[in-house]
């Protein structure tokens, strides 16, 4: 007969339960005998993390075309959503038209619901990556996010298209919520960063390209045929990732093999105690789902850097709110020509993608090789100090040149500058939130929330804030502001970070974040 502990049958306790034992608001809900492991249960665990490293279905232990392989399908849906966010925005005029809308607030909606529910959406989807594995999350979420994108171009009214762009970009923040928790899943903390740079293109050079794209099929065929571009880009993502994308999620994995084990002495022990599902399934699921907030609102460091990544993005989607105007007003370029306004901040990205990784991995190693071979999450925050600067001067330098309607080049040389410290800020703020955190995908969930969030909020306002200050003093707000959180903030984490972290059960242990 099963021994019951508080009224909680034994076999209807699940290793997936005891997979949130580290986190502080799960183990209040657990029997102590399961809060409190015995030492033969500690040594079974050890035995089997030990057989788990050098077992050939670590997704650690892949070969390394694989692992790059994965990377690069993950970092291609990543790619999509990004792209679909400002693919029509040199289209606005067109929208307007269209839809017969005469409120700018209305026509900016029609662009930011999009990062409304990109806002939202990882708040439910990363949790359910960590819950039912990373791949068919995915692999749904592109195909939610094809079917909403062409329901976009056919819509009749200015409602429905509203809300079909909510619903695609839910689906579409499906890669952003987990494709952080991939690159965790398959490479070692020192082999991180170039995988993260590659995943980190999408959120930043999608949204770059995409009006450059979006601004010549809009003068060209209309705005429609931008949705079902997208659609056809979301059609090929599935038709590669589908046969050659493969589970990464570690504990699922693990769950599966102990379910069909080959060796017989582990079957039969598999029998009478295989993971069951929890015996409540909805609270079960309500401590997943809540994860992404409970980091955000009782992690300060997760906060802070969450608040300076949300800063920076709004930043960046205030600009493709207001570049339409300012360069057809005062450079006087048609909508085709428009698009390339945003070259500028492709160059920047791409120009840290190739030094930031590799100035990113060099500090780190440096770091690793002074602390005997050991690394640790605040060795990631010297390349955000060093990328911090670039973020203001960039702005300055934009704004300015654009106050003074001096030759095109200029602005397009401070958005370059801005772009190029955006990607060198990025990289180590989700290398850091992957690192540290138990549950990287839910961190990575709660920086994403902030940051769409405000890059919803931002541009429904830019309009008013550059009328009222003038590009100049307006841009300089905004490199005050990111001077103020930028700097202090990151130094602080660098210097008190490991203290912190060794207090708290949401992050890693000491010996689980060696390098």
């Amino acid at each position: 007969m099963p021994r019951e502990v508080r009224g909680v049958p034994q076999q209807t306790v699940s290793a997936t339960t005891l997979a949130h034992v580290d986190d502080p608001v799960y183990v209040s809900e657990l029997p102590d005998s399961l809060a409190r492991p015995d030492a033969h249960d500690k040594t079974d665990k050890q035995d089997d993390d030990t057989q788990w490293e050098f077992d050939p279905s670590n997704p650690r232990n892949w070969s390394a075309l694989k692992k790059w392989t994965a990377t690069t399908l993950v970092s291609f849906y990543t790619f999509l959503a990004p792209l679909g966010s400002s693919m029509m925005a040199p289209g606005l005029p067109d929208i307007a038209l269209r839809y017969h809308i005469t409120n700018p607030t209305v026509l900016a909606l029609t662009l930011c619901v999009f990062l409304l529910s990109l806002a939202v959406g990882p708040l439910f989807i990363a949790p359910l990556s960590e819950m039912y594995g990373r791949v068919w999350v995915l692999h749904i979420g592109n195909l939610v996010f094809l079917t909403f994108n062409l329901a976009c171009a056919l819509a009749p009214t200015a409602g429905t298209f509203v809300g079909f762009r909510f619903l695609a970009g839910f689906a579409g923040s499906t890669p952003l919520a987990i494709g952080g928790g991939v690159i965790s899943d398959l490479f070692a903390e020192r082999d991180r960063a170039s995988a993260m740079a590659l995943y980190t293109m999408g959120p930043l050079i999608g949204p770059a390209i995409g009006p450059v794209i979006g601004g010549f099929i809009s003068q060209s065929v209309g705005t429609q045929y931008v949705f079902y571009l997208i659609t056809g880009l979301c059609g090929l993502a599935a038709v590669l990732a589908i046969p050659l994308l493969r589970e990464t999620y570690a504990p699922l994995i693990r769950l599966r093999k102990s379910k069909h084990p080959t060796d017989p002495e582990k079957k039969a022990a598999a029998h009478t105690s295989a993971p069951q599902v929890p015996a409540n399934k909805w609270n079960y699921l309500w401590v997943n789902i809540s994860r992404p907030m409970l980091i955000l609102t009782r992690s300060f460091i997760c906060f802070v850097l969450s608040l300076y990544m949300a800063l920076m993005y709004a930043i960046y989607y205030l600009m493709f709110a207001t570049f339409p105007n300012l360069f057809s007003e005062v450079y006087h370029w048609s909508v085709g020509i428009g698009g390339l306004a945003y070259v500028g901040l492709g160059i920047g990205f791409l120009l840290s993608a190739l030094l930031g990784a590799k100035i990113s991995d060099k500090l780190y190693s440096r770091l690793v090789a002074k602390n005997d071979g050991r690394g640790k999450p605040e060795m990631r925050v010297p390349a955000l100090i060093f990328g911090s600067f670039f973020v203001p001067v960039g702005l300055l330098w934009y704004g300015w040149s654009a106050q003074a309607g001096i030759h095109w080049i200029m602005p397009i040389i401070g958005t370059s500058i801005y772009g190029f410290g955006l990607m060198t800020t990025f990289l180590p703020i989700q290398l850091y939130l992957v690192d540290a955190f138990v549950y990287s995908a839910s961190a990575i969930a709660a920086a994403s929330f902030f940051r769409s969030f405000l890059g919803f909020v931002f541009p429904l306002f830019g309009e008013q804030m550059f009328n009222a200050l003038g590009y100049g003093w307006g841009n300089t707000l905004l490199g005050g502001l990111a001077i103020v959180i930028g700097i202090p903030f990151p130094i602080w984490i660098y210097c008190a970070g490991e203290r912190i972290r060794s207090r708290s059960a949401l992050f890693q242990r000491p010996a689980e974040s060696a390098g």
